[in-house]
């Protein structure tokens, strides 16, 4: 056996003894929602505009419990999913998850991110969550995946920040080093785990840190299996990223939580620090904010294969003839106060909302701001703050 499949073996096992994630199984649809998983929101996020089909196909690469596939499945009520995964454990209950919830728009398969190629066809939505960085060759991993994204078609992807997991780094050499040849036991490994951060004082740092941090999760046994005890990590850093990006052969659309990448969040204090961030690319002024916020326990981001239209609504004359439809990822609307697509807290003015009542009436802009008196200006608020997706008119 390589050692390539030695660790795929190990991180089977680990996922079959401690399935992931542990959420629990309902008899109903998940409640909230992930914009990333809604195809209509992730990919006006991506281009500017709403998609021209919802008849889609999405390959979930590395489901586990099958967590995120039944979001997918319940978010895009028009495509077809395939859930993939190296662990049959897993697989069982993704397959009992979603039959429970009724999400049968999807099939399962017993395969690695390796195998993705003997898939038929290609997929216009690829979610990756949480899985490349536990491949023992992550290039050769995002190498295959992206062989299945049809042109036109966008990639979500979420790894680990070398930064922002510095304690639970260290934590897991620890635990490795007293496990010592009963490495590959991960239930020894979450006991052990477990009793140093019982024994270790309280103001130790990586006590610190799984309190303040990590506690609530971990504690799952599944959870603390997950981040202590893993088999297989590679922690990145904005370098390594784009060389992982690079090699994917698709086009960097930009990462999902983009306020955290902005440099003036830091800098805007002094305009004379500022100015010295202009001659940086992209890529320098995203590897200055994560040493200035060392807080980055990963990187969430998209990906798209060409062509993809990137919508300009700078022009007064192209906003004016737009159609405006409501996110779908809101919730509380029609009320003044609701949460948006990323679960903060919006408070309309009496006007907003009006226009928002208005859309999705295939009526243009222009045709709802001759009846409600918001003003050009406070439709683009609306556009920046992701609460409309716009077709072109």
């Amino acid at each position: 056996m390589s050692d390539s499949q030695s660790i795929s073996a190990a991180v089977a096992k680990l996922y079959d003894t401690y399935p992931f994630p542990p959420e629990p199984l309902l008899d109903e649809p998940p409640p909230g929602y992930n914009w990333r998983w809604n195809w209509l929101a992730a990919y006006s996020f991506c281009t500017g505009q709403k998609p021209q089909k919802q008849d889609i196909r999405i390959l979930d690469a590395g489901c586990g419990t099958g967590v995120g596939t039944e979001y997918l499945v319940h978010l895009n009520p028009h495509a077809q999913v395939v859930g993939i995964d190296l662990s049959a454990g897993a697989l069982a209950v993704a397959r009992e998850r979603c039959q429970r919830s009724g999400a049968n728009r999807v099939e399962f398969q017993h395969l690695s991110l390796y195998d993705a190629e003997q898939l038929p066809g290609e997929f216009d939505l690829i979610n990756c969550v949480g899985v490349l960085h536990h491949l023992p060759d992550p290039i050769r991993g995002i190498q295959a995946i992206s062989s299945k994204l049809a042109p036109g078609g966008i990639m979500h992807i979420f790894v680990y920040g070398e930064i922002g997991r510095w304690e639970i780094k260290l934590m897991q050499q620890a635990i490795a080093l007293l496990q010592n040849d009963k490495q590959g036991d991960y239930r020894d490994g979450v006991q052990i785990g477990r009793k140093l951060f019982a024994s270790l004082p309280e103001n130790n740092r990586l006590v610190k840190r799984e309190k303040s941090r990590w506690a609530m999760e971990n504690q799952r046994d599944e959870c603390f299996a997950d981040m202590y005890v893993h088999p297989q990590e590679i922690d990145y850093n904005i370098d390594t990223l784009f060389d992982l990006i690079d090699a994917s052969g698709l086009t960097f659309l930009g990462f999902s939580n983009p306020n955290f990448w902005q440099i003036e969040r830091l800098l805007g204090k002094d305009p004379s620090l500022l100015e010295r961030t202009n001659p940086l690319s992209d890529r320098a002024k995203y590897r200055l904010i994560e040493l200035l916020d060392p807080e980055v326990t990963h990187y969430e981001f998209f990906l798209g294969r060409p062509p993809l239209p990137q919508a300009d609504w700078s022009s007064d004359a192209a906003l004016l003839a737009a159609i405006p439809e409501l996110n779908p990822c809101i919730d509380g609307f029609p009320s003044r106060c609701l949460f948006n697509y990323d679960y903060q807290i919006v408070n309309l003015t009496e006007t907003e909302l009006e226009f928002l009542q208005a859309c999705d009436r295939n009526l243009t802009i222009g045709e709802i701001l001759a009846n409600v008196e918001l003003g050009i200006e406070g439709v683009r608020s609306l556009l920046s703050q992701q609460l409309i997706v716009l077709s072109p008119g």
